[in-house]
């Protein structure tokens, strides 16, 4: 039997919505997408992959990745001090699903958008 905290989508313990949290910032998937694909990055080359995310985001939210387990840090004890990151085998794992969810978005872009300025219409009659 399943423990209620993780079938019971209104229990504030939801396994749900504590993935939910994570992703649903704007950098996670993205992040995780850029190491799945390109392998070990510095700080700096995840940073100018992204373009425009400050370096207090990209650290902060580095920092949450390495604490669910999704990526790995390696400091290597050199002048000036060099760290790289990677996915870890949880966060490979999760690498399909992401790609999944961006191949829907890819295809259905269209419809969401006609959508949006149809309820946008509706809105201003």
């Amino acid at each position: 039997m399943k423990n209620n905290n993780e079938n019971n989508s209104g229990h504030p313990n939801c396994s749900i919505r504590h993935i939910l949290d994570r992703f649903g910032d704007k950098w996670s998937i993205l992040i995780i997408s850029i190491l799945g694909h390109v392998g070990k990055q510095r700080f700096n080359e995840l940073n100018q992959q992204i373009g425009d995310i400050s370096q207090k985001m990209l650290t902060v939210t580095l920092r949450s990745l390495e604490a669910d387990g999704l990526v790995s840090r390696k400091l290597y004890p050199e002048i000036p001090p060099r760290v790289e990151y990677e996915l870890t085998d949880l966060g490979r794992s999760l690498l399909p699903h992401i790609e999944q969810l961006a191949q829907w978005a890819a295809q259905n872009m269209d419809c969401i958008l006609k959508n949006r300025a149809k309820y946008a219409q509706k809105k201003v009659s």
